[in-house]
């Protein structure tokens, strides 16, 4: 087991967050989406839960065959996909990926959020506070991102929002900038197999990281697309992405779903 707590600041408050990461997941998963990989979504409805009160619960298929390194595509099908469960209570959230392929590996993610610096260093004391973990402060604007997934427009550097006024975002921003907000995220990484423990859970993290900067950096270059926008608005385009997304990523796994799951059971 691997433990990291992440903190990715950003220039917003925790309110306009909280519609800005439904619009950037939603379009996220659309433009990811293609030739028969991407995100499936299964499962989109509210959730009710005793302790946290009213949510959203989401369950979805994410196909990544072609983003694996070489070493574990030998090992896992042609078509291969983790099984993403979340529980938005916001402004704390749950979100587990699993893999009926690969029964011993598992993603465990905490998220809560705040309107601060990244400064609470007690914020999972009731969820981890004897655990030891490695704190990685996640900045959107000068942290380095393959360069694969770079675009001048979504560079908070050079972004400016005409919206907010805010953006074009230089070294040491998070010290000044008003509003500011943080994401804090612990992350829990296991792949409990001999000989490949270590190797996959630190691949895992590095990937993790590198998502995480990504979404960030799109939440807030897209902020002039979402900042108007009502949760009835933004429920609405999520809808509409989400059936999108599926038919894009649907047709060519509809007939492989079954011979998967049966692949798995046997393997296991």
């Amino acid at each position: 087991m691997l433990l990291k707590e992440y903190r990715i600041c950003m220039p917003l408050t925790v309110d306009e967050y909280k519609i800005g990461q439904l619009y950037m997941i939603s379009k996220h998963s659309h433009e990811q989406s293609d030739r028969g990989e991407g995100v499936e979504v299964v499962q989109n409805e509210p959730f009710e839960d005793p302790h946290h009160g009213n949510g959203q619960f989401t369950e979805k298929r994410v196909y990544l065959n072609s983003k694996l390194p070489s070493w574990a595509r030998a090992v896992v099908p042609k078509i291969f996909y983790v099984t993403e469960k979340a529980w938005n209570y916001y402004p704390y959230t749950i979100t587990e990926y699993t893999c009926s392929f690969l029964p011993k590996f598992s993603i465990h993610i905490e998220t809560k959020y705040e309107d601060n610096k990244g400064s609470n260093d007690s914020i999972f004391d009731s969820e981890a506070k004897d655990l030891e973990r490695e704190v990685c402060f996640i900045d959107i604007a000068c942290d380095e991102i393959p360069e694969r997934y770079y675009k001048e427009s979504e560079d908070p550097k050079h972004f400016k929002s005409e919206k907010t006024g805010r953006g074009q975002l230089r070294e040491g921003w998070r010290d000044n900038h008003q509003p500011i907000m943080c994401s804090y995220k612990l992350v829990t990484v296991k792949f409990e197999v001999w000989g490949l423990q270590t190797r996959v859970e630190q691949f895992v993290h590095k990937v993790v990281r590198d998502i995480l900067l990504i979404g960030h950096r799109q939440a807030f270059a897209w902020v002039d697309e979402w900042y108007d926008m009502t949760m009835d608005d933004v429920r609405e385009y999520e809808k509409n992405m989400h059936e999108q997304t599926n038919i894009k990523v649907c047709n060519q796994h509809s007939s492989t779903v079954d011979d998967i799951e049966s692949h798995a059971q046997t393997s296991t």
